[in-house]
């Protein structure tokens, strides 16, 4: 697979992004899940995506288990400072939760090493100087290689990267979210960070596999997302259809094409569409080979306009937490 330079990381074109193998969308298969992981770094991914809080240690401790005699074919990113207790979500970012968070990814990880570690959201109550503060104290131990922000702001950015050198900055980007578009890209380009769009495929949304609400288990964390829910969901499908339409001109899916968008948009966008199946773990690294017109990416590009879609793309609890610029 393609190259691309993430701050001071090479990684492949596009990541794996591990979650639903622990939580999220519906009951994963165990065995499924090993063979994803297997067969992602089989066919050129080098960049695997986990974090503390999925399935609440589960995700780091089925890739500490399932790929220890592989450790040295990938790049590894996990992430800090969202925390469930008791089935409760919250956000610490002091240091001590940092550190022993750290301390407890490294465990299940089974490695002595993380090469880039986020913070997974900023903890409004611990100044950022402070929680970088720490991540760089993690550095300098040789717990971790790089540091990693995750849904903030510019500004934060900034102070961030003021405090030590960030390498990469993680955001929601996607064909129909694209809020990072304002500031946040920007400032990642004029300090050399690299950019990460996790669900680039809408949560499965933009790939058109998502048509009846009613198909998706109880659990399922779309429920209780606004862009799938009753009218919303209704009008985003139809944006789907033309995007259908397009990819097939292009004889691709339209998740790979959702993909190509992405990838288009700059030459340091590593986008880390997650699954749990060897199907779609295949099918996402083919987006990397395609040629689509610029006049295709354009429209749809222009079918996804932020203004035609329909609804928040989370649950109000959640936007709580995101530190999103003015």
């Amino acid at each position: 697979m393609e190259q691309r330079k993430l701050g001071d990381l090479t990684v492949s074109a596009i990541g794996l992004g591990c979650m639903s193998m622990s939580q999220g969308y519906g009951t994963a298969d165990r065995k499924e899940s090993e063979r994803a992981l297997h067969r992602a770094l089989d066919i050129g991914y080098t960049f695997l995506d986990t974090a503390s809080v999925y399935g609440i240690g589960h995700n780091e401790s089925l890739i500490g288990e399932v790929l220890h005699s592989r450790r040295d074919e990938y790049v590894l990113a996990s992430k800090c400072g969202i925390t469930n207790k008791d089935g409760k979500r919250g956000v610490d970012g002091t240091p001590k939760n940092i550190t022993q968070t750290l301390d407890e990814s490294l465990q299940r990880l089974n490695t002595e090493y993380i090469d880039l570690y986020y913070l997974h959201r900023r903890d409004f109550n611990v100044p950022i100087e402070d929680s970088v503060g720490a991540l760089a104290d993690a550095v300098r131990a040789g717990k971790i290689g790089n540091i990693g922000l995750s849904e903030c702001s510019s500004d934060t950015i900034l102070k961030a990267h003021a405090e030590h050198k960030i390498c990469a900055v993680q955001s929601e980007y996607s064909l129909w979210t694209r809020d990072p578009d304002y500031k946040v890209i920007q400032q990642c380009r004029d300090l050399g960070i690299g950019f990460v769009p996790f669900s680039p495929l809408g949560r499965a949304f933009l790939s058109g596999v998502v048509r009846d609400m009613t198909k998706l288990e109880d659990g399922d964390m779309r429920h209780s997302m606004p862009r799938f829910s009753g009218s919303n969901f209704e009008s985003n499908l139809k944006l789907v259809d033309e995007l259908a339409a397009i990819a097939a001109d292009n004889s691709c899916t339209s998740a790979q094409l959702a993909l190509a968008w992405v990838l288009s948009k700059s030459s340091d966008f590593v986008p880390i569409p997650g699954t749990k199946h060897v199907k779609f773990v295949e099918e996402n690294a083919a987006s990397a080979t395609l040629t689509i017109s610029q006049s295709d990416l354009g429209k749809v590009e222009e079918i996804f306009d932020p203004s035609a879609i329909l609804g928040e793309r989370y649950h109000p609890s959640q936007m709580i937490s995101l530190d999103p610029d003015d």
